[in-house]
């Protein structure tokens, strides 16, 4: 009896594991598409479409960032923020761009595609493969990052809050008048939260605001390379 009671105790307890998922939102090897896209680009809305499939793909961390200079056409982007554009602009020279460009798809900080076609994303998906370190584990009011090996100037932490869902925003002008265009894992806000130098950090981070799931990005500076990535 002691030892059929025992192995409940054991079964029940790794039920409870299973359903609790991995401590601390345990960060498990992504590749990272950054998708830069504007409601006023005529040439944007098949690149949406292609986010939506690929956040669905297993090891895939999925982020619309909305750029804002096709504002000048006559529609502001009703996600557009400057810090958005200045990322992208960031990517411009490592990634030897002569500017920036959408429907740009930016995988891992490494390689970008015009967003266009889903097979050529998914080859470059394929050829970069996830990234793997540092370990980060995403936690109520914190961000843990573990030890490992760091460029030589660093690396900075990201912190995105995106939304999961698909949202469907009519635009009123510019090159998309008229139409009803679909928006997934849209970037509400993104925000330098500290650095990692290859010890061991813990840093605070306030709750995501309702609706709004979490990212971090360990990356080398100015447009450099995403080495770790978790999302809760």
């Amino acid at each position: 009896m002691r030892n059929r009671n025992r192995v409940r105790s054991l079964l029940a307890a790794g039920l409870l594991a299973l359903l609790a998922g991995p401590a601390l939102g345990e960060t498990r090897p992504v590749t990272v598409v950054e998708l830069f896209t504007s409601q006023g680009c005529s040439s944007c809305p098949p690149a949406n479409a292609n986010l939506g499939i690929l956040k669905e793909q297993p090891g895939v961390l999925a982020l619309s960032f909305a750029v804002t200079y096709w504002d000048r056409l006559g529609w502001k982007d009703t996600f557009g923020k400057p810090e958005f554009t200045a990322r992208q602009r960031g990517y411009v020279a490592p990634l030897r761009n002569r500017s920036p460009y959408t429907p740009q798809m930016v995988v891992n900080g490494r390689a970008d595609v015009v967003g266009h076609d889903i097979g050529e994303v998914r080859a470059l998906i394929a050829k970069s493969g996830p990234v793997r370190a540092p370990v980060i584990r995403i936690g109520a009011g914190e961000v843990s990052i573990e030890a490992g090996d760091a460029p030589a100037g660093g690396a900075d932490v990201w912190l995105v809050r995106y939304d999961p869902r698909t949202v469907e925003v009519p635009v009123g002008r510019g090159e998309n008048s008229g139409r009803t265009l679909p928006h997934s894992n849209v970037v509400h806000a993104l925000s330098r939260i500290g650095g990692w130098n290859g010890t061991a950090a813990t840093l605070a981070v306030p709750p995501a605001p309702e609706g709004l799931r979490t990212a971090v990005l360990v990356q080398r500076p100015d447009g450099g390379p995403i080495l770790g990535a978790a999302a809760d």
